[in-house]
């Protein structure tokens, strides 16, 4: 279980003020290299995607052998706060929430002495005031940096794979406590799910597979200005890796900017089944995608990555 590291992370970024010194001293305890870099674009953009400061967050757990994959986790969101229209924790930052628990679960395991093969990349940012705007059917939380600024510092170019979590509460299409999971999303191609994701989705949960049905347009550049369900699957757009979003979910429709709703039963939930396809792909045994079925469908209809311009 990931509760423990879940409750560490969370009595530190829940407060009005992030206690960086704290953070970066309790990665740094289980042999971790961590991160942090301010951002302020209060003078570059306006919200409710912009006109804000943040600090972005990355930490990087490493195997001494580098025959293994690379692979990024991102906690994708507006903000861990909504002041001072809103007092607390939000619902939106439970993405947040969930990459650092991963980090730190994993952090541990390799200090411990678990073999973790691979090389993990765990990045999100933390803003504690970060706008909201009106939207159908529930108010939406902005951010306080661009998506495309988001992109930069959170998506690295030898990546091999990503994970994009991002809480998805607010519509009404996905109703479930737990999660559900996107397609594979590569090179603007809308890809299946493999088989053994969907055997760990069903192993963690005890449920039935529950898939976020994803659109064109919600795997496009949020400066389209088009609808789109959430911000979960942008960093798509800054990667030729294949991308799995996990979207944290409930059965009814809750604004991000909402506090007092993160459950912790939840976000272990998440956590586990993050931790359990990354080992599983570091260690190579499961793929996010068919290499010779991807190839075939670039050879017939050619490339996608005009969805990203």
């Amino acid at each position: 279980m990931v509760v423990r590291e879940i409750l560490e992370i969370f009595e530190i970024i829940s407060k009005p003020e992030i206690d960086i010194k704290t953070l970066k001293e309790i990665f740094e305890k289980y042999d971790t290299e961590v991160e942090f870099v301010r951002v302020d674009e209060s003078k570059k953009t306006k919200p409710p995607i912009g006109g804000g400061k943040t600090i972005f967050i990355k930490i990087k757990i490493n195997s001494s052998d580098k025959n293994f994959p690379k692979i990024g986790i991102i906690g994708q969101l507006g903000g861990i706060g909504a002041r001072p229209a809103e007092i607390g924790f939000v619902s939106d930052g439970d993405g947040a929430l969930s990459a650092l628990a991963c980090a730190l679960k994993l952090a541990k395991m390799k200090y411990y002495g678990e073999r973790i093969r691979g090389r993990y990349v765990i990045s999100t940012h933390l803003c504690p005031n970060a706008p909201t705007f009106p939207k159908k059917p529930v108010s939406f939380m902005g951010s306080p940096v661009s998506l495309e600024t988001m992109n930069k510092l959170n998506v690295e170019k030898d990546m091999e794979a990503i994970i994009t979590i991002d809480t998805t509460r607010g519509n009404r299409i996905i109703k479930n406590n737990y999660f559900a999971i996107t397609p594979i999303v590569k090179e603007g191609w809308i890809l299946k799910i493999p088989d053994e994701v969907i055997d760990v989705f069903e192993w963690i949960t005890g449920e039935n597979v529950s898939v976020v049905p994803i659109t064109m347009q919600d795997i496009t550049p949020y400066t389209n200005n088009l609808p789109h369900i959430n911000s979960i699957l942008q960093p798509a757009i800054a990667t030729s890796a294949p991308v799995l979003g996990v979207a944290i979910t409930s059965k009814k429709v809750i604004p991000g900017s909402a506090t007092g709703v993160t459950n912790l039963f939840q976000i272990d939930t998440v956590c586990r089944f993050i931790i359990e396809i990354s080992k599983r792909f570091c260690s190579k045994q499961l793929y996010f995608y068919n290499k010779e079925e991807f190839l075939k469908l670039k050879s017939l209809y050619g490339s996608m990555t005009k969805l990203y311009k």
